[in-house]
């Protein structure tokens, strides 16, 4: 199974865990107070968003997008319901 968010709620707070590129979710945790290393999850590959914070919703709409295209590029080819190659690209 091939998972690239899970939502749950922690001591009342309602979280969000994505998968992320290490390097970026290492500047993500750093620049923004609401990002932190994945619950219970990879922590090198999975960032936690803490969505009652200051982010911005279109910048976790950017995240979700590039954690659902790290999941897809990983799939086989003839699975890909994307290619992640050429998403947003516009013909």
């Amino acid at each position: 199974m091939k998972v690239f968010m899970l939502q749950a709620g922690v001591l009342g707070e309602p979280i969000v865990i994505l998968k992320s590129a290490p390097s970026d979710g290492l500047a993500l945790r750093t620049a923004y107070e609401d990002i932190t290393p994945g619950y219970h999850t990879n922590k090198k590959h999975r960032i936690t968003l803490h969505p009652d914070g200051d982010l911005d919703p279109l910048f976790v709409d950017d995240l979700v997008t590039e954690s659902y295209l790290l999941v897809v590029e990983n799939l086989p080819k003839n699975q890909r319901p994307v290619d992640p190659e050429a998403f947003g690209q516009h013909a």
